[in-house]
């Protein structure tokens, strides 16, 4: 198999004196789908803060593309390829539709030197076309839209920036299932087209539904690595862990 676009190893990360990421593993190749499940506060936002640069673990490695992003501002990290979709969708409320989306292709946003040319899959027509309703809301400001709107609009944003990597921060969280099935198709294009993504989610259908491998965190710690076949039929990691024993 090729090279690993993402390899985490053995990080541990802290917030302050509170040890949050106890030794966390993982691989993640390109085109594929890897999701983080377990319950709140376990590590699982914290997991995408540390790849990303946010709160870089204090011992073991991040490598992204074959190097190591070990002392690299987040900014820098972004310009070689990586997108997030945060946790509560962080758009810029007083920008309107259009200037959210265009914020990725700005000059400060533009590819490190060395970083290498990406796919252009994504540009403004793409994006209004996929998601309509922000097509129809494109010189709105994103404050006044809908939390599936803006949910969209965070999705939209990172796809801008055409990037290798995308990390999703429960892009699922408070949106009807309609919006749901529709968020669950976008991630199912964005691998199509070669990206891939690395999704924390506490909605254990749709995480089954598109994760090529599926990770369950508990307490800092991997409880499950393997398949979503696999962990169907863990029924302990399933009732103790996720809770969803009444699903299988």
């Amino acid at each position: 198999m090729s090279e690993p676009l993402l390899r985490v190893r053995e990080i541990h990360t802290y917030y302050g004196d509170s040890y949050v990421l106890q030794g966390v593993s993982l691989e993640l190749h390109e085109g594929r789908i890897v999701a983080i499940l377990g319950r709140n506060g376990m590590g699982k936002t914290t997991l995408i803060r540390s790849v990303a640069g946010l709160t870089p673990p204090r011992r073991g490695d991040v490598i992204f593309k074959g190097r190591p992003l070990r002392d690299q501002p987040p900014y820098a990290i972004a310009q070689q390829g990586m997108a997030i979709v945060p946790q509560g969708r962080r758009i810029f409320r007083s920008l309107s539709v259009r200037e959210n989306l265009l914020l990725p292709t700005s000059r400060l946003a533009r590819p490190a030197a060395g970083a290498g040319a990406r796919r252009t899959r994504w540009d403004l027509d793409g994006i209004l076309e996929e998601f309509p309703q922000l097509a129809e809301r494109i010189d709105h400001p994103g404050g006044t839209l809908s939390g599936g709107e803006q949910q969209m609009l965070a999705v939209g944003r990172a796809l801008m920036a055409n990037p290798d990597l995308i990390l999703m921060d429960e892009p699922s969280e408070g949106l009807a299932p309609l919006l749901v099935r529709q968020i669950e198709r976008i991630m199912q294009s964005v691998r199509k087209h070669g990206h891939s993504i690395l999704l924390v989610e506490q909605n254990f259908e749709l995480a089954m539904s598109v994760a090529d491998h599926i990770h369950v965190l508990a307490s800092g710690r991997f409880v499950f690595q393997g398949t979503p076949g696999a962990l169907s039929r863990e029924g302990e990691v399933l009732d103790h862990h996720l809770g969803v024993s009444g699903r299988r």
